[in-house]
């Protein structure tokens, strides 16, 4: 196996995860097989009990891992479906260590970080390089790790010791470091500095570990006697110092490492080089480009818990980009901050409210991603039903999905008082309910997680339409309360119909409003699988409605077009 290890220096947020897929494409496009791996040195398990506003969004993988949203990156990037061993946490290291020392596996011997911390990060990254993740048989060629933090973190540092070693141990032509470094511009000065980048290195070096290429993050492309400075006083050859300087879109990313050659720097120092083709990126470049001549826009009105930061709803985000540019359309989305439709904020906060609904009324659909809390559910609840009342293309997901339910059934069943469990447990009507086998004492590994079965209960309707008629779609799951079995009769009689269920037969998993263009709820998360050459269904459909498509794209593919 041959590693490629991308590490962090100066500052946190430089996009590491965007190089190390943006390697990992290069290689991949050279012919190479790739997996990749990431370490992130925080003590949770894993990331599932995470704050979004934290960390970000929580990835949920085929096999219901709950993992860091760079693996999404990874497996958008480079196709392929990843498993939750390729999150590497110092929680799972420390925990499998712990209970062999609770067996006596170590027989009396003192545990220590070094060497049994350390020895069991190498021997977990080993054994997770060599697991299929592109659909063939056998292992990769290359896997691409990527260390979580910046170098000099106290909590990185059993992770780069084992590195280290792991380095020395598979030999120098099987190893190769790529150092993600930045490089300031000072604005009274104007001068692109090296210095930051020059301590991290000295930093990485006194570690043990010595970076073959350096990945220099910057506004603008570095000048020559930059790369001359950075070469001579961190010993790297100026052949290997790269510049990923800010691209109008991270598509540009990969087109940017081959245009320098990164992958002849990389192939080299594994002695890869007469294993490999030149990079085949056509398709890529071609995505990249049509991305940036792209004129036209869609309003996409985003209503949800965690507007405050991005990255929370980041494969949301990729999903609408995925499909906007199937339909040649930019997105544009307006992130609407639910709880600013309320009434409350009408009193505490009038101009917000305001600019929240002329947002919203402005939008040409509306879409609730998931989420967890009340806070905001009120200001969801009034989003969906603006969005069902005035016939406005309206996508639910999970959370989204319940919220539908609820409105529904508080508007058109006169239940006024309908609610969620998760919401308000004393409810009369509670339309939304805990699921039986979820856990009330253990919050973390204890959802319905992961890749499940949804059985279309008829091919006419626009779900199973944009599914191309299947009869049943997988689809990745995160939820622990789902809409309650006793109402769904009334619910159906009075036109909220349920077309997809799971394979009981007693769970929903899809609702439609027959009596809308577009309204559709789902309880899974149809954002997980998008690729950018594969847009998500949902999301497509939701774009050709917003642009009055839909009705010309199903009867083109009805009629096998």
């Amino acid at each position: 196996m041959k590693y490629v290890l991308v590490t962090g220096g100066v500052v946190s947020g430089l996009g590491k995860g965007v190089t190390a897929s943006s390697i990992g494409v290069v290689l991949k496009a050279c012919g190479l097989r790739i997996t990749s791996i990431k370490i992130d040195p925080y003590l949770n398990t894993d990331a599932g009990t995470m704050s979004p506003f934290e960390h970000g969004e929580v990835f949920v993988l085929d096999d219901g891992g709950e993992v860091d949203l760079d693996l999404g990156n990874y497996e958008r990037f480079l196709d392929v479906t990843l498993t939750r061993n390729n999150n590497i946490t110092t929680g799972k290291i420390y925990q499998s260590v712990l209970e062999k020392e609770r067996r006596g596996d170590y027989l009396g011997k003192t545990v220590q970080v070094v060497p049994h911390i350390t020895d069991a990060i190498k021997n977990s990254i080993e054994s997770v390089a060599v697991i299929p993740v592109d659909g063939k048989e056998g292992p990769a060629d290359v896997c691409v790790i990527e260390l979580g933090g910046t170098v000099g973190d106290i909590e990185s540092m059993p992770f780069i010791e084992a590195l280290r070693q792991l380095s020395f141990s598979v030999g120098q032509d099987n190893f190769c470091l790529v150092h993600v470094s930045l490089i300031p511009v000072l604005g009274v000065v104007g001068e692109q500095k090296t210095k930051p980048t020059q301590h991290s290195v000295r930093e990485l070096r006194a570690l043990g570990l010595t970076p073959h290429l350096l990945a220099c993050r910057s506004a603008q492309p570095l000048l020559e006697n930059t790369k001359e400075k950075l070469s001579q006083f961190c010993h790297v050859p100026a052949g290997n110092i790269l510049n990923i300087h800010d691209v109008p879109n991270i598509w540009h990313i990969p087109l940017l490492l081959r245009n320098q050659n990164a992958h002849l720097s990389i192939l080299k120092q594994l002695d890869l080089l007469d294993d490999a083709a030149t990079p085949a990126l056509q398709d890529w470049t071609r995505m990249a480009e049509t991305f940036d001549n792209l004129t036209e826009s869609v309003r996409i009105a985003l209503v949800g818990k965690y507007v405050g930061l991005s990255d929370s709803y980041l494969s949301v985000v990729k999903a609408l980009l995925h499909a906007c540019i199937a339909c040649s359309l930019k997105p544009s989305i307006d992130w609407i901050a639910a709880s600013d439709l309320e009434d409350d904020s009408a009193r505490l906060t009038p101009e917000a409210h305001a600019t929240a609904w002329e947002t919203l009324r402005n939008a040409a659909c509306v879409l609730v991603p998931g989420g967890f809390g009340d806070r905001g559910v009120t200001g969801m609840i009034l989003a969906a039903k603006y969005a069902r009342e005035n016939k406005v293309p309206y996508l639910g997901i999970c959370l989204g999905m319940q919220i539908s339910v609820i409105e529904f059934a508080r508007s058109v069943l006169g239940l006024e008082r309908a609610n969620s469990n998760e919401f308000d447990e004393k409810t009369p009507n509670p339309v939304v309910i805990f699921m039986p086998e979820g856990s009330r004492t253990h919050m973390g590994n204890t959802m319905r997680l992961g890749s499940r079965k949804t059985l279309f209960q008829t091919p006419d309707c626009i779900t199973s339409k944009l599914y191309q008629n299947s009869e049943y779609v997988e689809e990745r799951h995160r939820h622990r309360y789902e809409v309650n079995p006793e109402f769904i009769e009334i619910l159906e009689e009075s036109g909220l119909k349920f077309f997809g269920r799971d394979e009981s037969g007693n769970r929903m998993e899809i609702l439609e409003l027959p009596t809308h263009p577009f309204y559709v709820g789902v309880q899974f998360h149809p954002e997980f699988k998008s690729r950018p050459a594969r847009p998500s269904a949902l999301f497509l459909g939701l774009i050709l409605a917003a642009t009055r498509q839909l009705e010309a794209y199903l009867g083109r593919h009805q009629n096998g077009s």
